[in-house]
């Protein structure tokens, strides 16, 4: 019973030590979707977290987007191509105490390739230490990975497959629209021809 009881507190302590990460969600995507990333940031210490810098593998995804946080800033790193390589966020007030933690989203492609999306955070606290989210996994203080799986067989077809369809719905309205237009002259033309024999025969 007391080796129950110590596995118990053992599994909770480690359960709150893994929620204490620097995570980024989701932790599972498709290639080629797009998504809406969300970077979780809990505070470990006694003094507030005041910023997280993400830096991004261009390789794996193409981060484009970001939403506004208040309280909270945020700078765009680019390389000599112009492509987006990372974010740091940087608290404009008090940051984030001891007691709470922040989520910052962004948004982004995953690469048609990539197997796996690896997250490098660096998490600044007000005393100007830094903790480096970097690791490997099962290490302490490992980087957040997303694990990509592979674009279902067939995607890429059934996408067509919808393109053909439209396309024929497309034409089907198309020539619809056309045959009304031509009945609707004809109604017209018949109605002409009534009048103008009528008129003769008024006459006549």
């Amino acid at each position: 019973m007391l080796q129950l009881s110590v596995l118990l507190v053992c599994s909770v302590l480690l359960a709150g030590i893994a929620s204490a990460h620097v995570v980024v969600y989701p932790t599972t995507s498709t290639q080629g979707t797009y998504e809406k990333f969300t970077v979780r940031v809990p505070t470990e210490k006694d003094v507030p977290t005041t910023k997280i810098e993400v830096k991004f593998p261009v390789d794996s995804v193409s981060i484009s987007r970001f939403e506004p946080k208040a309280g909270w800033k945020y700078e765009i790193a680019k390389d000599e191509s112009g492509k987006i390589t990372g974010v740091t966020w940087t608290a404009t007030g008090e940051g984030l105490s001891k007691t709470e933690f922040g989520e910052f989203n962004m948004q982004g492609k995953v690469a048609d390739n990539a197997t796996q999306i690896i997250w490098k955070a660096y998490q600044t606290y007000q005393d100007g230490s830094v903790v480096e989210w970097v690791g490997a996994a099962g290490s302490d203080k490992p980087a957040s990975v997303t694990t990509v799986n592979a674009k279902p067989a067939g995607a890429a077809a059934d996408a067509h497959s919808h393109s053909a369809d439209a396309g024929a719905e497309q034409a089907a309205a198309g020539s619809s629209s056309n045959t009304s237009f031509y009945l609707s002259i004809a109604a017209v033309v018949l109605g002409a021809l009534s009048l103008i024999v009528s008129l003769i025969r008024k006459r006549a």
